[in-house]
Protein backbone atom coordinates (compact mmCIF):
# COMPACT_ATOMS: atom_id res chain seq x y z
CA UNK A 1 0.00 0.00 0.00
CA UNK A 2 0.90 3.28 -0.34
CA UNK A 3 2.41 5.52 2.72
CA UNK A 4 3.32 8.45 0.84
CA UNK A 5 1.64 11.20 -0.58
CA UNK A 6 -0.04 10.33 -3.81
CA UNK A 7 0.25 12.37 -6.92
CA UNK A 8 -2.94 12.42 -8.93
CA UNK A 9 -3.15 14.70 -12.08
CA UNK A 10 -6.39 16.13 -13.53
CA UNK A 11 -6.42 16.87 -17.05
CA UNK A 12 -8.96 19.31 -17.69
CA UNK A 13 -10.99 21.85 -20.55
CA UNK A 14 -12.32 23.69 -17.72
CA UNK A 15 -15.85 21.21 -18.79
CA UNK A 16 -18.46 20.28 -16.69
CA UNK A 17 -17.52 16.58 -17.65
CA UNK A 18 -13.85 17.94 -16.15
CA UNK A 19 -14.93 19.13 -12.80
CA UNK A 20 -17.18 15.98 -12.23
CA UNK A 21 -13.97 13.67 -12.71
CA UNK A 22 -12.04 16.27 -10.26
CA UNK A 23 -14.96 15.79 -7.88
CA UNK A 24 -15.08 12.20 -7.84
CA UNK A 25 -11.43 11.83 -7.31
CA UNK A 26 -11.24 14.42 -4.41
CA UNK A 27 -14.36 12.20 -2.94
CA UNK A 28 -12.55 9.03 -3.87
CA UNK A 29 -9.06 10.35 -2.20
CA UNK A 30 -10.40 12.43 0.55
CA UNK A 31 -8.99 10.26 3.19
CA UNK A 32 -5.26 10.28 1.70
CA UNK A 33 -2.63 13.04 1.54
CA UNK A 34 -2.64 13.82 -1.74
CA UNK A 35 -1.68 16.67 -4.33
CA UNK A 36 -3.76 17.26 -7.49
CA UNK A 37 -1.89 18.73 -10.64
CA UNK A 38 -4.46 20.42 -13.06
CA UNK A 39 -3.34 19.74 -16.37
CA UNK A 40 -4.84 21.93 -19.18
CA UNK A 41 -3.21 21.61 -23.08
CA UNK A 42 -3.54 24.92 -25.32
CA UNK A 43 -2.57 22.54 -27.87
CA UNK A 44 -5.86 21.21 -28.18
CA UNK A 45 -7.29 25.24 -28.56
CA UNK A 46 -5.61 25.99 -31.24
CA UNK A 47 -5.23 22.66 -33.33
CA UNK A 48 -7.14 23.67 -35.91
CA UNK A 49 -5.59 27.23 -36.04
CA UNK A 50 -3.81 27.72 -38.99
CA UNK A 51 -1.00 30.66 -38.06
CA UNK A 52 -0.73 30.63 -34.19
CA UNK A 53 1.34 34.38 -34.05
CA UNK A 54 3.51 35.18 -30.91
CA UNK A 55 0.75 37.51 -29.31
CA UNK A 56 -1.55 34.66 -30.16
CA UNK A 57 -0.34 32.16 -27.69
CA UNK A 58 0.20 34.47 -25.20
CA UNK A 59 -3.38 35.63 -25.12
CA UNK A 60 -4.16 32.21 -25.07
CA UNK A 61 -1.52 31.28 -22.60
CA UNK A 62 -2.37 34.19 -20.33
CA UNK A 63 -6.32 33.12 -20.55
CA UNK A 64 -5.43 29.68 -19.92
CA UNK A 65 -3.40 30.39 -16.83
CA UNK A 66 -6.16 32.30 -15.65
CA UNK A 67 -8.76 29.13 -15.57
CA UNK A 68 -6.33 27.28 -14.28
CA UNK A 69 -5.85 29.18 -11.34
CA UNK A 70 -9.59 29.32 -10.59
CA UNK A 71 -9.76 26.22 -11.11
CA UNK A 72 -7.40 25.57 -8.43
CA UNK A 73 -9.54 28.25 -6.29
CA UNK A 74 -12.48 26.54 -6.83
CA UNK A 75 -11.12 23.37 -5.40
CA UNK A 76 -9.56 25.02 -2.68
CA UNK A 77 -12.86 26.82 -1.75
CA UNK A 78 -15.39 23.56 -2.43
CA UNK A 79 -12.93 21.35 -0.65
CA UNK A 80 -11.75 22.20 3.14
CA UNK A 81 -9.54 19.24 3.60
CA UNK A 82 -5.94 19.31 4.97
CA UNK A 83 -5.03 16.29 3.27
CA UNK A 84 -5.61 18.03 -0.22
CA UNK A 85 -3.07 20.11 -1.90
CA UNK A 86 -3.35 21.77 -5.58
CA UNK A 87 -1.02 22.38 -8.19
CA UNK A 88 -1.84 23.59 -12.13
CA UNK A 89 0.19 22.95 -15.23
CA UNK A 90 -0.09 24.80 -18.18
CA UNK A 91 1.12 22.95 -21.47
CA UNK A 92 1.67 24.15 -25.26
CA UNK A 93 1.95 20.03 -26.15
CA UNK A 94 -0.98 17.79 -27.12
CA UNK A 95 -2.56 16.17 -24.48
CA UNK A 96 -1.17 12.42 -24.80
CA UNK A 97 2.62 14.48 -24.50
CA UNK A 98 1.30 17.10 -21.91
CA UNK A 99 0.27 13.79 -19.69
CA UNK A 100 2.98 11.67 -20.11
CA UNK A 101 5.61 15.16 -19.70
CA UNK A 102 3.24 15.66 -16.63
CA UNK A 103 3.43 11.95 -15.00
CA UNK A 104 7.46 12.17 -15.16
CA UNK A 105 7.92 15.60 -13.67
CA UNK A 106 5.82 15.74 -10.81
CA UNK A 107 5.76 11.33 -9.98
CA UNK A 108 2.28 11.07 -10.95
CA UNK A 109 0.28 7.74 -9.28
CA UNK A 110 -2.86 8.24 -11.30
CA UNK A 111 -4.64 9.88 -14.12
CA UNK A 112 -8.15 10.86 -13.43
CA UNK A 113 -10.13 12.40 -16.45
CA UNK A 114 -14.07 12.62 -17.58
CA UNK A 115 -15.42 10.87 -20.19
CA UNK A 116 -16.12 13.76 -22.85
CA UNK A 117 -15.57 17.53 -23.01
CA UNK A 118 -16.70 20.61 -23.78
CA UNK A 119 -18.79 21.41 -26.47
CA UNK A 120 -18.85 25.05 -28.51
CA UNK A 121 -16.04 27.10 -28.00
CA UNK A 122 -13.66 24.63 -26.66
CA UNK A 123 -12.86 21.51 -28.70
CA UNK A 124 -14.41 18.25 -27.68
CA UNK A 125 -11.49 15.79 -26.72
CA UNK A 126 -11.75 13.51 -23.91
CA UNK A 127 -13.66 11.09 -26.10
CA UNK A 128 -11.48 10.30 -28.69
CA UNK A 129 -8.36 11.12 -27.12
CA UNK A 130 -9.27 9.45 -24.07
CA UNK A 131 -9.37 6.25 -26.09
CA UNK A 132 -5.78 7.20 -27.92
CA UNK A 133 -4.63 7.63 -24.63
CA UNK A 134 -5.81 4.34 -23.12
CA UNK A 135 -4.52 2.48 -26.08
CA UNK A 136 -0.92 4.59 -25.79
CA UNK A 137 -0.12 5.07 -22.11
CA UNK A 138 1.86 3.36 -20.32
CA UNK A 139 3.51 5.31 -17.40
CA UNK A 140 0.19 5.74 -15.04
CA UNK A 141 -2.87 3.66 -14.48
CA UNK A 142 -5.82 5.99 -15.81
CA UNK A 143 -9.46 6.18 -14.59
CA UNK A 144 -11.77 7.20 -16.51
CA UNK A 145 -15.00 8.98 -14.70
CA UNK A 146 -18.59 8.58 -17.00
CA UNK A 147 -20.44 11.79 -17.69
CA UNK A 148 -22.55 12.90 -14.64
CA UNK A 149 -21.21 10.26 -12.44
CA UNK A 150 -22.01 11.01 -8.94
CA UNK A 151 -19.31 9.50 -6.55
CA UNK A 152 -20.15 6.37 -4.69
CA UNK A 153 -18.08 4.85 -2.20
CA UNK A 154 -16.47 1.59 -4.63
CA UNK A 155 -17.49 -1.37 -2.32
CA UNK A 156 -17.36 -3.82 -5.27
CA UNK A 157 -14.44 -3.62 -7.48
CA UNK A 158 -14.54 -5.37 -10.35
CA UNK A 159 -11.40 -6.90 -11.96
CA UNK A 160 -11.15 -8.26 -15.58
CA UNK A 161 -8.64 -11.00 -16.71
CA UNK A 162 -8.39 -14.42 -18.84
CA UNK A 163 -5.64 -15.34 -16.56
CA UNK A 164 -3.09 -15.53 -19.69
CA UNK A 165 -0.20 -13.61 -18.12
CA UNK A 166 0.97 -13.77 -14.85
CA UNK A 167 0.54 -11.16 -12.85
CA UNK A 168 2.47 -9.21 -9.82
CA UNK A 169 2.92 -6.80 -7.16
CA UNK A 170 3.56 -4.27 -9.08
CA UNK A 171 1.23 -5.20 -11.80
CA UNK A 172 -1.89 -4.77 -9.52
CA UNK A 173 -0.35 -2.48 -7.35
CA UNK A 174 -3.29 0.37 -8.32
CA UNK A 175 -6.02 -2.42 -7.90
CA UNK A 176 -4.90 -2.71 -4.52
CA UNK A 177 -4.12 0.53 -3.57
CA UNK A 178 -8.05 1.69 -4.69
CA UNK A 179 -9.32 -1.12 -3.00
CA UNK A 180 -7.38 0.00 -0.16
CA UNK A 181 -9.04 3.56 0.37
CA UNK A 182 -12.56 2.16 1.46
CA UNK A 183 -11.71 -1.45 2.47
CA UNK A 184 -13.71 -2.55 -0.86
CA UNK A 185 -14.09 -6.27 -2.40
CA UNK A 186 -12.94 -7.39 -5.02
CA UNK A 187 -14.95 -9.44 -8.20
CA UNK A 188 -12.67 -11.00 -10.82
CA UNK A 189 -14.18 -12.15 -13.73
CA UNK A 190 -12.60 -14.23 -15.95
CA UNK A 191 -13.22 -13.02 -19.72
CA UNK A 192 -12.32 -15.98 -21.76
CA UNK A 193 -14.27 -18.61 -23.97
CA UNK A 194 -12.86 -22.21 -22.85
CA UNK A 195 -15.00 -24.08 -20.13
CA UNK A 196 -11.42 -25.00 -18.35
CA UNK A 197 -8.74 -23.17 -17.60
CA UNK A 198 -4.93 -24.62 -18.84
CA UNK A 199 -2.91 -25.20 -16.56
CA UNK A 200 -0.55 -21.93 -17.01
CA UNK A 201 -3.96 -19.95 -16.39
CA UNK A 202 -4.76 -22.11 -13.54
CA UNK A 203 -1.20 -21.41 -12.12
CA UNK A 204 -1.60 -17.06 -12.48
CA UNK A 205 -4.89 -17.38 -11.02
CA UNK A 206 -3.26 -18.56 -8.07
CA UNK A 207 -0.66 -15.90 -8.24
CA UNK A 208 -3.22 -13.16 -8.13
CA UNK A 209 -5.50 -14.90 -5.16
CA UNK A 210 -2.38 -15.12 -3.17
CA UNK A 211 -1.55 -11.00 -4.11
CA UNK A 212 -4.85 -10.21 -3.42
CA UNK A 213 -5.04 -12.42 -0.55
CA UNK A 214 -5.50 -9.43 1.91
CA UNK A 215 -8.89 -8.33 0.61
CA UNK A 216 -11.76 -10.14 0.20
CA UNK A 217 -11.95 -11.36 -3.19
CA UNK A 218 -13.81 -14.00 -5.78
CA UNK A 219 -13.72 -15.27 -8.80
CA UNK A 220 -16.03 -15.47 -11.37
CA UNK A 221 -16.66 -16.68 -15.31
CA UNK A 222 -18.45 -15.27 -17.80
CA UNK A 223 -19.04 -17.97 -19.96
CA UNK A 224 -19.46 -16.10 -23.20
CA UNK A 225 -18.34 -12.65 -24.19
CA UNK A 226 -19.95 -12.38 -27.77
CA UNK A 227 -20.75 -9.58 -26.73
CA UNK A 228 -18.60 -7.96 -24.64
CA UNK A 229 -20.35 -5.11 -23.36
CA UNK A 230 -23.31 -6.49 -22.88
CA UNK A 231 -21.95 -9.45 -20.92
CA UNK A 232 -19.39 -7.03 -18.50
CA UNK A 233 -22.19 -4.61 -17.94
CA UNK A 234 -24.97 -7.45 -17.12
CA UNK A 235 -22.13 -8.48 -14.77
CA UNK A 236 -21.70 -4.85 -12.98
CA UNK A 237 -25.62 -4.50 -13.03
CA UNK A 238 -25.85 -7.89 -11.31
CA UNK A 239 -22.90 -7.57 -8.48
CA UNK A 240 -23.55 -4.22 -8.25
CA UNK A 241 -19.53 -3.29 -9.21
CA UNK A 242 -18.88 0.56 -8.50
CA UNK A 243 -15.59 0.23 -10.52
CA UNK A 244 -14.72 -1.50 -13.69
CA UNK A 245 -10.50 -2.41 -13.53
CA UNK A 246 -8.53 -3.75 -16.42
CA UNK A 247 -4.84 -4.37 -17.42
CA UNK A 248 -4.15 -2.88 -20.68
CA UNK A 249 -1.83 -5.86 -21.77
CA UNK A 250 -0.76 -5.69 -25.51
CA UNK A 251 -2.98 -7.62 -27.82
CA UNK A 252 -5.32 -8.76 -25.17
CA UNK A 253 -8.47 -8.61 -24.44
CA UNK A 254 -8.88 -4.79 -23.35
CA UNK A 255 -7.41 -3.87 -27.17
CA UNK A 256 -10.95 -5.38 -28.39
CA UNK A 257 -12.39 -3.30 -26.14
CA UNK A 258 -11.27 -0.11 -27.61
CA UNK A 259 -11.61 -0.66 -30.60
CA UNK A 260 -14.96 0.28 -32.16
CA UNK A 261 -18.01 -0.90 -32.22
CA UNK A 262 -17.31 -2.17 -28.60
CA UNK A 263 -15.82 1.08 -26.71
CA UNK A 264 -19.20 3.58 -28.46
CA UNK A 265 -20.77 0.34 -26.65
CA UNK A 266 -18.88 0.85 -23.41
CA UNK A 267 -18.42 4.31 -23.88
CA UNK A 268 -22.43 5.08 -23.84
CA UNK A 269 -23.50 2.55 -21.52
CA UNK A 270 -21.23 1.90 -18.74
CA UNK A 271 -22.35 3.95 -15.67
CA UNK A 272 -18.92 3.42 -13.71
CA UNK A 273 -15.96 4.71 -13.38
CA UNK A 274 -12.70 2.68 -15.34
CA UNK A 275 -9.71 2.16 -13.90
CA UNK A 276 -6.94 0.99 -16.53
CA UNK A 277 -3.70 -0.27 -16.07
CA UNK A 278 -0.99 -0.26 -18.28
CA UNK A 279 1.25 -3.35 -19.18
Amino acid sequence: MKTKDINILLPTDFSDNAWNAVVYALKMYEEQKCTFHFLHSTKIIVSQTTVRSGKLSETINKAANKDLLELKELAESSNANKNHNFQVILSSENLKDSIETAIRKCNIDLVVMGTKGATGAKEIFFGSNTVSIIKKMRLSPILIVPDEYDFVVPMQIAFATDFNRVYNHIKVSALKNLAFLHDSKIRIVHIDKEKKLSDLQQDNMEVLKNLLKQFEHSFHWMPDYSNMATEINDFIEELKIDVLVMVNYRHSFIENLIHEPVITKIGHHLKIPFLVIPD
